[in-house]
């Protein structure tokens, strides 16, 4: 059903509105972002149905109302999406409608009365990938501590983590081995991420070169980010380390760690990246740790990031 629709949308940019390859493609990821939201929200709907009852059919693009587009929206802002991003989404979507009122296959658009997000706004700030680059080079690599902060933003940019997952991340949850770090998330809700190769390479310089060599107190022996004293960071050291580079690069938007997940979903998703996959690695669902195991496609999770994430695709480049 979608397909077909889609198919004739793209037909109808090409030779009717003569737009070039790269706006349509644009244009096509659009509308494939919104059949992946519809896919999420049917499966999440499936959940909560008897057992033995089939799941509900993927709904048409004439059985969406003004207030599943609206919903879609507030799932996106959740999901780290910068307003920029959304708003390109859904100019895409609405050229889409335009095309299904053109061909006579809507008698109306329910994406008329949808408001595009207002690009003012500022929550969730996100870095450009320049942003990033320009924190990073303001590290300093000869001071021991420098080490570790390369490697702690490296992590928060490779893998989307909360603040909170940083600090209590713990040496016998990294496997490196498959490319995978086990993430403890909240209300203690387990789950798999990928991690580039550069995030890897920079938590082994700081292992070997750094964590080795101290003196690490009682408890804190499995705990990767350590202060100076050998203890477990805190989320306001974080905060200030991530102020301190975002000023010394010349960065003037309100920058916390939390920017660097809400980057992570962004730079993902305008890459290309499924929704779904974005939203696994997120942590956004109710997944038990067994769960963890039987459900998620870690190959496509580790795929997406290879594919998508630009410090991966910047080293396939070099």
């Amino acid at each position: 059903m979608w397909n077909s629709y889609i198919k004739g949308f793209h037909a109808y940019l090409l030779l009717e509105r003569s737009m070039s390859g790269n706006t349509i493609e644009a244009y096509l990821r659009d509308i494939g972002k919104l059949v992946q939201y519809l896919d999420i929200q049917r499966l999440a709907a499936a959940q909560t149905l008897p057992e033995g009852q089939p799941p509900p059919a993927l709904p048409s693009p004439g059985d969406l109302k003004l207030t599943d587009f609206q919903a879609m929206l507030k799932w996106l802002n959740e999901l780290g999406l910068d307003v920029r991003s959304q708003a390109r989404l859904i100019s895409g979507i609405k050229a889409f409608y335009r095309y299904l009122l053109v061909e006579d296959i809507l008698a109306t658009d329910p994406t008329e009365m949808l408001e595009t997000p207002k690009l003012d706004r500022k929550i969730p700030e996100v870095l450009n990938y320049d942003e990033i680059q320009r924190m990073l080079a303001e590290i300093d690599h000869s001071d021991p501590l420098g080490l570790r902060n390369r490697a702690m933003v490296e992590t928060l940019y490779a893998c989307g983590l909360r603040v909170s997952e940083l600090i209590n991340m713990r040496i016998s949850n990294l496997h490196f081995d498959v490319g995978f770090i086990k993430v403890l998330g909240k209300n203690d809700k387990e789950r798999l991420v990928p991690i580039g190769e550069e995030a890897v390479k920079h938590i082994k310089f700081y292992e070997e070169g750094v964590r080795r060599k101290m003196k690490i107190k009682k408890d804190n022996e499995n705990m990767l980010f350590l202060n100076r004293r050998g203890s477990k960071l805190t989320r306001i050291m974080v905060f200030l380390i991530v102020k301190d580079l975002a000023k010394k690069a010349g960065i003037e938007k309100n920058i916390s760690p939390h920017t660097f997940r809400h980057s992570f979903a962004t730079h993902l998703i305008e890459g290309g990246a499924d929704l779904k996959a974005v939203q696994d690695m997120l942590g956004h669902e109710s997944i038990t740790t067994t769960e963890i195991y039987t459900h998620l496609d870690t190959d496509y999770l580790k795929e997406t990031v290879l594919n998508f994430h630009p410090r991966n695709v910047e080293m396939r480049g070099r």
